[in-house]
């Protein structure tokens, strides 16, 4: 078998809106620092860094004033690159994962595959309330969809049913968390694809 051992990423990202730094470790204990200057962000972004036993230190400045959205672009696009940085070439990845996870009365589907190939279904979106934590609630879909296009995966989100948007997105959080650490565990030693690469 490889050595997976260094499975890990840092980068750096500023722009005119937005100043992200990470250091991520797939072989981690699910330890997380972040501070984006959102708070929902930030406790989405420890959800799923815990549950898939991620360490994550995270730091983003950017223009609040004006509202999250590029804060939480910037954010997944970084955390997507780091994660498809950290696999290298994903030779001998399980690549799937899927999980289900209820959060009192809130019910969330998440599944990912690690293809190499970006695309984003957010399905049942019409369950969140219009205005989460003081921004609009297209605010995740936007997050999910940066994540998936820097990634270069397959990720597919559906809020199955639910009151509370708090409950939906944490549901979704660590299903995602779930997912991925089904997706990045090492299962063999080949390529994981009958094509001999992933693109």
């Amino acid at each position: 078998m490889a050595d997976y051992s260094e499975r890990a990423a840092e980068l750096s990202r500023s722009t005119g809106e937005t100043s992200v730094r990470l250091e991520l470790l797939l072989e981690g204990a699910g330890n997380c620092t972040v501070s984006t200057g959102f708070g929902m962000l930030d406790h989405m972004l420890t959800l799923t860094a815990f549950w898939a036993g991620f360490d994550l230190r995270l730091t983003s400045s950017g223009d609040m004033h004006v509202d999250a959205h590029h804060t939480t672009e910037d954010v997944a696009l970084c955390l997507g690159k780091a994660l498809r940085d950290a696999l290298g070439n994903r030779k001998g990845i399980a690549r799937v994962g899927w999980a289900r996870v209820p959060m009192d009365e809130a019910l969330a589907d998440v599944t990912i595959d690690l293809s190499g190939r970006p695309w984003l279904e957010f399905r049942g979106d019409e369950l969140l309330p219009p205005v989460m934590a003081g921004e609009e609630k297209d605010v995740w879909r936007e997050f999910y969809k940066a994540f998936a296009s820097s990634a270069q995966c397959n990720l597919h989100i559906s809020f199955q049913y639910g009151k509370n948007g708090h409950h939906l997105l944490e549901s979704a959080a660590k299903g995602l968390g779930l997912a991925l650490a089904q997706a990045v565990r090492r299962s063999h030693d080949r390529m994981p694809s009958t094509k001999g690469s992933l693109d």
